[in-house]
C-alpha cells in the first residue's frame, strides 16, 4: 500500500539553515552527508536480460525463458507463482547452476553463477533422501562431502535436527517416517552445509493440508533464525501470500515477469487470514489469465475468466 507523503517540517524556514550559513560550513555539511550515504547494496541474486531455449524433436525452437530481470536480496524471502509450463522450475535450475542460460547473466553477490556450488541448495519436491541411510546420516552427508571434520558434523547434525524438531529420530529410516517429517530431514540436510540460498522448487505440494500448514511454520521460523535467502516456486498463490515478502508471477511460455507483489502483511501469518486471501486473490485474478492461455495452447481450450 503506498503510503502517504510526509509534509516537510515548516517551523523554521530551510534558508536559516544552509544559506545564512558560512560556505565553508556549508561545504562541510554536503561532505559529511555524503559519507553517511549508505553504500548501494549488492542483491544477493541478480538475473540480468536472462533467455533459454531449446531445440525440439521437430527441429522446432522452444523458447522456455525470455529476458528475465530480477534481483533478490540477502535474506529475503521470495516466492515464484505462474502457470505449468511457464519455466518457474527451470529458472531455479539456472541459479542452482544445473542448466546454463542462452542468452543473459545470473550472478551471485555479483560473480557469475557457472555451475553448482555450496552457496546454493535445491530442495526438489522428491527430496532425494537415501533409505538406506538413517535421518542422522543424511543429514550429515552434504558435510562430509565437503569434508568437514567429524566433531564439527555431528555437532551440526544435533543442532539442525533440534532446529527441525527431529532429533529424536536421528537413528531412524527414511520409510520409517511420515511425509513432513521426510521434508523436514531434506531441509535439515540443505541447512546443514549452510548455503547462502535455499531454492525449494514445490516442496510441500504433495502433503496433507494439515502437514503443509505444520511445515509452512517451521520454515517460516527457521528462515527467521537463519536469514537464509529463500527462493520458493509454487502453484499454490495463497502459500505464497503465506510465506513470501514478494511474490513474482511470470506469464505463460515463454516466461516472463509479468508483475511483482510486495508483501507487506505481518508476520506470522495464517492461510486463513483475511488480508492473506485478499492479497491472494489480487494474484490469482491476474494469473488466470496466464492459466487461460497455457489451456488454450496445450489442449486448444478457450477457458473462461
Amino acid at each position: 500500500m503506498t503510503q502517504p507523503l510526509r509534509k516537510p517540517v515548516t517551523g523554521i524556514p530551510a534558508e536559516h539553515h544552509t544559506l545564512h550559513r558560512p560556505l565553508m560550513a556549508r561545504r562541510a555539511d554536503l561532505a559529511l552527508t555524503a559519507t553517511l550515504e549508505p553504500e548501494p547494496q549488492i542483491p544477493k541474486l541478480s538475473l540480468s536480460d536472462v533467455s533459454l531455449s531449446y531445440a525440439t524433436n521437430s527441429s522446432g525452437h522452444l523458447v522456455a525463458l525470455k529476458n528475465i530481470n530480477l534481483q533478490v536480496q540477502s535474506g529475503e524471502f521470495l516466492c515464484i507463482v505462474g502457470p505449468s509450463g511457464c519455466g518457474k522450475s527451470t529458472l531455479l535450475h539456472l541459479i542452482a547452476g544445473l542448466q546454463q542460460q542462452t542468452s543473459g547473466e545470473v550472478l551471485v553477490d555479483n560473480a557469475p553463477v557457472q555451475g553448482p556450488g555450496t552457496d546454493r541448495i535445491l530442495i526438489f519436491q522428491e527430496l532425494g533422501l537415501f533409505p538406506w541411510l538413517t535421518v542422522a546420516q543424511n543429514v550429515e552427508f552434504g558435510m562430509r562431502m565437503k569434508g568437514v571434520p567429524k566433531p564439527e558434523r555431528d555437532a551440526k547434525i544435533r543442532d539442525y535436527l533440534r532446529l527441525v524438531h527431529l532429533q529424536q529420530f536421528k537413528d531412524s529410516y527414511i520409510h520409517q517416517l511420515s511425509g513432513g517429517m521426510r521434508q523436514r530431514v531434506a531441509l535439515a540436510r540443505a541447512l546443514a552445509t549452510e548455503p547462502d540460498v535455499l531454492l525449494m522448487d514445490e516442496p510441500f505440494a504433495a502433503l496433507d493440508a494439515q502437514t503443509r500448514d505444520l511445515l509452512h511454520d517451521e520454515l517460516e521460523r527457521i528462515w527467521a533464525e537463519t536469514r537464509r535467502t529463500i527462493v520458493f516456486v509454487t502453484h499454490n498463490v495463497r502459500e505464497a501470500v503465506r510465506l513470501g515478502d514478494r511474490v513474482l508471477l511470470m506469464t505463460f511460455r515463454p516466461g516472463q515477469v509479468k508483475r511483482e507483489y510486495q508483501i507487506d502483511l505481518p508476520r506470522p501469518r495464517h492461510l486463513e487470514d483475511v488480508h492473506v486471501a485478499g492479497s491472494a486473490r489480487e494474484i490469482l485474478d491476474d494469473l488466470r489469465e496466464e492459466i487461460n492461455k497455457s489451456l488454450a495452447e496445450e489442449y486448444g481450450l478457450e477457458a473462461s475468466a
